[in-house]
């Protein structure tokens, strides 16, 4: 049986497919929580080395296959390689997270546009490449980039931050500027996304992880209109695939998120109400997520519990079953046995 003709319930679900259990993965599924990465991580000099290395990337993202029973792979990699491609220094520090140099609304953005060259992140179409050879024929392939907003607000405050301060006062003081910033980070990402569709993606993901705290006219300028400036891009150059969006922290305005950018499966955080979104999300919009990554951690009868709450949430409408966000290192493993296991088991 050749590839396209198999079943893949992760394409299903985009189809409008419900089933007696939903497919399954877990964001960051391949990482620090299994040993078999810690050892092979342990090989890069640096993790940006890593994640442009197509031998390394690939083979972390099979790892969480040879192990568990999931419906889909994401590529290894990480939604900062954008500003790594437009000559921004980006390092990450252990204990700390990514580091880069604060980008400021005085910089000539002009010259982001003339730095960026996506022959730097052609490493990630071909670890794209070497897992769509490698993975069982029933399993789908995810491509993803770092939204439009997250992306910036790493660029200007010089990593994380809580409260995204600076960005906040830039975008205030000077929004001309600052939408021309989310502008060119949003061109860069339709490149790249379509690059990693052309590589095999056969799904893609925005990642917008800084989606919380922001006022009704931030939300709609920063989180809405590059979403959709994306997907509405992507199809413009012929790239089809199914996109999911992921505005983590925002609350019921994920409801408009599904609604306006153009998605295909909205993913939902661990705070948000599944029964509620069930009930006022287009009937053909698919759901991923929202389990708490802590009761992940937790295991046993709580895991249980959760799974099934869950997958009741969501009865009736195409599911994807995931996390609310992604999983913690010291996860152990065979709570992803037992979180996999449980949600295969038909309600």
């Amino acid at each position: 049986m050749t590839k396209g003709k198999v079943v893949k319930p992760l394409i299903n679900a985009f189809n409008g497919r419900t089933a007696k259990s939903p497919p399954v993965w877990v964001m960051r599924q391949a990482g620090r929580y299994l040993p078999e990465y810690r050892e092979l991580r342990a090989g890069a000099d640096s993790f940006v080395d890593f994640c442009l290395n197509p031998e390394m990337a690939s083979e972390a993202t099979l790892q969480p296959l040879r192990r568990f029973d999931l419906d889909a792979a994401i590529v290894f990699a990480d939604i900062l390689l954008i500003p790594h491609a437009m000559e921004r220094e980006l390092h990450f520090v252990a204990g700390e997270g990514p580091k880069l140099c604060p980008l400021s609304q005085n910089d000539n953005l002009s010259l982001l546009e003339k730095s960026w060259r996506l022959h730097k992140l052609e490493p990630v179409g071909e670890t794209l490449q070497r897992v769509r050879e490698g993975l069982p024929d029933d399993v789908a392939l995810i491509g993803f980039a770092g939204a439009p907003w997250t992306v910036a607000t790493y660029m200007v405050e010089g990593g994380g931050s809580k409260d995204k301060w600076k960005s906040r006062l830039w975008a205030w003081k000077d929004p001309q500027s600052f939408d021309l910033l989310l502008d060119i980070i949003s061109e860069a990402t339709i490149e790249y996304l379509q690059m990693q569709a052309e590589a095999g993606a056969e799904v893609l993901k925005l990642f917008e992880s800084w989606a919380e705290g922001l006022p009704e006219p931030f939300f709609e300028r920063f989180i809405i209109r590059p979403a959709r400036n994306i997907t509405e891009g992507l199809k413009a150059r012929g790239v089809n695939v199914p996109i999911i969006g992921f505005p983590r922290g925002c609350g019921h305005q994920a409801l408009r998120y599904a609604k306006e950018t153009g998605i295909k499966a909205i993913a939902l955080d661990q705070a948000q109400n599944g029964v509620w979104f069930n009930e006022n999300l287009p009937t053909d919009m698919t759901v991923q997520g929202n389990l708490d990554p802590a009761v992940l951690r937790v295991g046993g009868k709580a895991l249980q519990n959760e799974v099934a709450r869950i997958k009741n949430s969501f009865s009736g409408r195409p599911h994807i079953f995931n996390l609310g966000h992604g999983i913690t290192p010291d996860t152990p493993p065979e709570h992803m046995t037992q979180l996999i296991e449980q949600v295969k088991r038909p309600i």
